[in-house]
């Protein structure tokens, strides 16, 4: 798993150790030093602690002009044991929603597993949003099978047109304005 990094290439258009309104402002990473781990894996330096033992994150992009922030996973996604969602709700949603952020880009492809419990934080989550949506990028199809047993898929838009191959090849603004009209397209239907 040490080998498995957050998507670089946007660091160019955002880093949110520098920016002043991120949760993980002024972060120093030590990518000499491989401290944080899944389950006795190390995970690259990279990725933050948010307050989960399971599951990490980086914040790869957030436009506030438009509200949207792109969040890229990795580990395993545990409500049952740690209750992941609360965690990610708290510590990281809410932050960004004082910053008026209420269109989020979940990427999952480095999700391994999930355990549900109840949907009550992904109903907060998505009440919270109003006007904005909860995307789920490149999630594995047994992640959504998972989730839909716990009817996830009521709160955060997943699989389908959703699951973007190529979206490392977009630059940021474009990645927002394609998940943006396949929402929207969704929301039409």
């Amino acid at each position: 798993m040490h080998t498995i990094t957050p998507y670089e290439r946007w660091n160019q258009y955002y880093n949110s150790s520098h920016d002043d309104r991120s949760p993980f402002a002024g972060k120093e990473y030590n990518y000499d030093l491989y401290s944080e781990n899944i389950y006795g894996y190390y995970i690259d330096p990279a990725w933050d602690y948010f307050g989960s033992e399971t599951l990490y994150i980086k914040l790869l992009f957030v436009d506030y002009d438009r509200g949207f922030a792109v969040i890229e996973m990795i580990g395993e996604w545990n409500d049952a044991l740690n209750n992941d969602i609360m965690h990610l709700k708290r510590n990281i949603i809410e932050h960004m929603m004082t910053y008026d952020i209420n269109k989020f880009a979940l990427v999952g492809e480095n999700i391994m597993n999930f355990h549900g419990s109840d949907d009550s934080y992904y109903e907060e989550w998505f009440e919270d949003v109003e006007d904005g949506w909860v995307a789920g990028i490149n999630f594995g199809e047994f992640i959504i099978d998972e989730m839909k047993n716990y009817n996830i898929d009521n709160y955060i838009n997943m699989s389908g047109s959703l699951q973007i191959e190529k979206w490392r090849t977009l630059p940021p603004l474009k990645f927002f304005e394609l998940v943006n009209s396949l929402i929207l397209r969704r929301l039409a239907i």
